[in-house]
């Protein structure tokens, strides 16, 4: 070997020895987990990455971690003092302790965790939410998407969930047996892990230029960490800018997200949010109800009426026709009396009698014949046929 020459192994050895003096107590490091796998072995490795505040931009640093199976349980347990509000996944930001270490056979550096801080993880969360939250309302967008109209009969629903998961289950359940008419158009999306959170703003989007007539955003219940894509800004930003109503049913009851305090109502579960719409279209089928049945009282209540009215006018025109054909009759009577006066023959069957000359002609006056002429008198039950012998006219004509 040369003299002042390192091997490779020499070399590992020193690096390691110096790393161990540097932080022989171990150090705390945070960053956000990306990359996270179970081995079947029960290790668990990830990277722990330190994001730049440029959105796409190349994480800043990143470094290996490993969680060795014996450590993990320490650390499991840890965790559930919290409840169930933290689960180690991707995009979840921590703050842990440990050492580095480097490996020689592999020529990497890998930093093996010991210890985690759950209250770094949960605090981080509730001050992003906050500020974010803060954020939107100095913009008055807040509550822009509560101001786009939910039509009365939102038959077609746009669901963005995780296409077979429980939640994506749950929904189609309950709008299939509302019995209603529903049409679904089903958009797929991660809803947990790293980039979740840009797969559900995109999937929004999508749902957004279709002609939906509201959008459903649902995941199922889980971890706060499980369900932290749901706070991200650009999920937010993506229902702001929504033309459609956004209904959300996100975790369980207790959970409430800044997707819950942007959206256009809020429902505690994904079959709430599905009940929701369901009672929309049931309240709008009532109400039609009530509309149809009113309209038949009323028509019932006109046609009485009407028929009581045409009742009333048939009966005055009845009583309106015996008047009129008694009067009738009564002047046909006088009529008929006054023509019988004047009738001829019955004048003849008094003792008047009609005489015509030759020709038909009325004798009314002496100057109409002369002495010879032949005329013909009509009496009641015959004629007489005669000849003028003697014309007499008398002083007392007009």
């Amino acid at each position: 070997m040369i003299e002042g020459t390192l091997s490779v192994s020499e070399l590992g050895t020193i690096i390691s020895t110096a790393l161990d003096m540097a932080m022989p107590d171990g150090v705390w490091v945070q960053g956000e987990i990306s990359g996270l796998k179970r081995h079947k072995n029960g290790h668990v490795y990830f990277d722990l990455v330190e994001r730049s505040d440029e959105a796409g931009a190349r994480p800043v640093a990143t470094i290996s971690v490993v969680l060795w199976r014996g450590v993990k349980d320490r650390v499991n347990r840890l965790l559930t003092t919290h409840g169930d509000a933290i689960r180690m996944d991707n995009g979840v930001a921590v703050r842990i302790h440990g050492s580095v270490d480097y490996w020689s056979g592999g020529g990497r550096l890998q930093f093996q965790m010991k210890q985690i801080d759950p209250t770094y993880t949960l605090g981080k969360m509730v001050v992003d939410r906050d500020v974010l939250i803060a954020k939107l309302t100095a913009e008055k967008v807040l509550r822009l998407n509560s101001l786009v109209p939910i039509p009365d009969v939102p038959l077609r629903v746009a669901l963005v969930t995780s296409l077979g998961s429980a939640a994506h289950a749950d929904v189609l359940k309950v709008l299939a047996g509302s019995g209603l008419a529903f049409e679904v158009l089903e958009i797929h999306s991660a809803v947990q892990g790293e980039g979740a959170h840009l797969e559900i703003a995109s999937a929004i989007a999508t749902a957004a230029d279709t002609n939906a007539d509201v959008i459903l955003v649902t995941r199922g219940g889980g971890s706060k960490t499980d369900l932290m894509a749901f706070d991200h800004e650009v999920v937010a930003r993506a229902i702001i800018a929504s033309a459609l109503p956004v209904i959300t049913g996100i975790g369980h009851e207790v959970d409430h997200s800044v997707a819950d305090e942007v959206a256009h109502t809020a429902c505690p579960t994904p079959t709430a949010a599905a009940g929701f719409v369901v009672e929309i279209v049931s309240a709008w089928l009532e109400r039609l109800d009530r509309l149809e049945t009113a309209i038949l009282t009323a028509a019932t209540r006109a046609g009485d009426i009407a028929t009581g009215k045409l009742n009333d006018l048939a009966t005055r025109i009845s009583l309106t026709q015996t008047q009129a054909i008694r009067a009738a009759r009564y002047r046909l009577d006088s009529i008929e009396a006054r023509v019988n006066a004047l009738d001829p023959v019955a004048a003849m069957r008094r003792g008047w009698s009609i005489t015509r000359t030759a020709d038909g002609t009325i004798i009314r006056s002496v100057d109409q014949v002369a002495v010879g002429a032949g005329v013909v008198t009509r009496v009641a039950d015959g004629s007489l046929t005669s000849t003028i012998t003697i014309i007499e006219q008398h002083e007392d004509r007009q």
